[in-house]
């Protein structure tokens, strides 16, 4: 005992002299664009409730009418008796939303991309993932026990390298929106590549899925690709649909190999089933007004402007990410801080998260916002960065 606790206290330490210790907010607000933290009320840009729904009436009305009717907990994993009429209603919702045959839920981001790469992927397999993947995918490919290759990121040319000297069953996964710079991947050219060489396509949208493509579809929708050039869609429903969960959708086949294989889905207990329900208003909301995503949209193009006549070097980003690159995780924090002082909330994102070197301030907008929220927040960024 006494040997892992002198390990983590000596991980501990080093992660205080390195300016690396995170810290928890705890928000006694719903989640908005302002929010309160500890009494003290801030303009929130560190979000990803991407719409604005996570604290919308109707998905409120919906979660408590839906706790009424099924009670809060599902009681059981999807397999025993906890898969409720509601969990299956928003399955084939996203099924048909997405464009796929079936649609799985998962209880999470992390469950979901860990339990399809695992259950897909065995040895002698190999996976190819982009550089700047979420750490959930990054995991599910060293769990899986398949030949594990990182490419460089966005770099077609380097992918197809590698496919073109592997032997084997081959999966690429990418995100589809990446979560820390904001910047998208490439799928077009990513699914001609992985077609050239017969691998398989796995995309994690959770970034682009109610944000980008027709209805909100996702980044593969607005890359104009099929069911068939990328067979693996995720995403999530705890960023743009303001709910939690995941899901996976893809073919008949793909849904019930890991309905009778995943680690992750069969041993689970299910979402309640008052949450499906919240999340199929959400979609309902997706659906009836697309203003959301056009005044998100209007937002990014006004703060880039703001930013560009302010010099803020912000990262190459269309989406609701917009990574403010400061380069030293001390210089984040401070900035961070600072702009926290003038009652803005935004997360500094350091290593591990991110390489060393690369540290940034996280900025994100939501269909929430007000134009007059972003001008205040670029005052505020330009006072900070000044006297930083």
């Amino acid at each position: 005992m006494a040997a892992f606790a002198a390990r983590l206290a000596a991980r501990l330490d080093e992660r205080r002299r390195e300016d690396l210790l995170r810290r928890r907010l705890t928000l006694a607000s719903p989640q908005g664009p302002r929010v309160v933290v500890e009494g003290r009320e801030y303009l929130n840009f560190c979000s990803n409730d991407y719409l604005g729904l996570a604290s919308h009436p109707r998905v409120i009305a919906r979660l408590q009418s839906a706790a009424a009717q099924y009670g809060v907990g599902s009681g059981a994993s999807h397999l025993v008796c906890g898969h409720s009429a509601a969990h299956h209603e928003l399955e084939e919702a996203l099924a048909e939303l997405t464009g796929r045959p079936r649609a799985l839920l998962f209880s999470s981001g992390y469950m979901a991309n860990t339990g399809v790469l695992t259950t897909l992927l065995e040895r002698g397999d190999h996976v190819f993932e982009d550089r700047l993947n979420h750490a959930s995918l990054l995991d599910g490919g060293m769990f899986s026990g398949a030949r594990f290759r990182r490419f460089a990121h966005n770099d077609c040319a380097a992918l197809e390298k590698l496919l073109a000297r592997a032997a084997g069953d081959r999966l690429v996964v990418v995100d589809g929106v990446f979560s820390m710079d904001g910047d998208s991947a490439p799928l077009a050219d990513l699914a001609r590549v992985t077609a050239q060489h017969d691998a398989w396509l796995m995309v994690d949208d959770a970034h682009g899925f109610g944000v980008f493509g027709d209805n909100g579809a996702g980044s593969v929708a607005a890359a104009g690709l099929s069911a068939d050039e990328v067979p693996v869609l995720m995403a999530t429903l705890g960023k743009a649909l303001g709910t939690a969960g995941a899901f996976v959708a893809g073919s008949e086949l793909l849904i019930e190999g890991l309905i009778q294989h995943s680690r992750n889905y069969i041993y689970t207990t299910a979402l309640p089933p008052a949450l499906a329900a919240a999340t199929l208003e959400s979609l309902d909301l997706l659906r009836e007004e697309g203003w959301r995503r056009e005044h998100l949209f209007a937002l990014v193009r006004r703060l880039r402007a703001g930013a560009g006549e302010l010099d803020l070097p912000l990262a190459d980003s269309r989406s609701a990410i917009q990574p403010l690159l400061v380069g030293a995780a001390d210089t984040a924090l401070r900035l961070s801080a600072a702009l926290r002082e003038r009652g803005v909330l935004i997360s500094a994102i350091r290593p591990p998260t991110v390489p060393a070197g690369t540290s940034r301030l996280r900025i994100t907008l939501t269909a929430a916002h007000t134009e007059e929220q972003v001008d205040l927040l670029l005052e505020h960024l330009s006072d900070a960065w000044r006297a930083l």
